[in-house]
């Protein structure tokens, strides 16, 4: 069992930055990739980023490339997404996410998700 637990999120100005941080508490955590999703209202849950134990990681198509960058520490247990120059079009509840494998993570078919954390961009 994985617990995921988000914190970082919040409101900030476009052009900010915040870090979100996802900490999953317990000894499975390295074999998993974790990852980043993000839901804005009326809109379709959006794969945003991943990383497995290793370093590779994997950024969705549109959502925060480039702005964002997505980095774990195995000895916390905590993998974090790093979001630069965000823009109001950032705005969105983003979820931490867990499995075994980039493809089944990236597809949204995780075994292990967090309760959400709320980014609100404002102009």
């Amino acid at each position: 069992q994985v617990q995921l637990v988000e914190s970082g999120g919040g409101m900030v100005q476009a052009g900010g930055s915040l870090r979100l941080s996802c900490a999953a508490p317990g000894r499975t955590f390295s074999k998993y990739v974790m990852g980043w999703f993000r839901q804005a209202p009326g809109k379709e849950r959006e794969f945003v980023a991943a990383i497995n134990w290793s370093g590779a990681n994997l950024y969705g198509a549109d959502s925060g490339k480039g702005r964002f960058t997505i980095s774990r520490d195995n000895a916390k247990n905590t993998v974090y997404l790093q979001m630069n120059s965000l823009k109001p079009e950032d705005t969105a509840v983003y979820y931490c996410a867990a499995d075994l494998t980039f493809h089944s993570l990236s597809s949204g078919q995780c075994d292990y998700w967090g309760q959400g954390t709320q980014v609100t961009v404002s102009l």
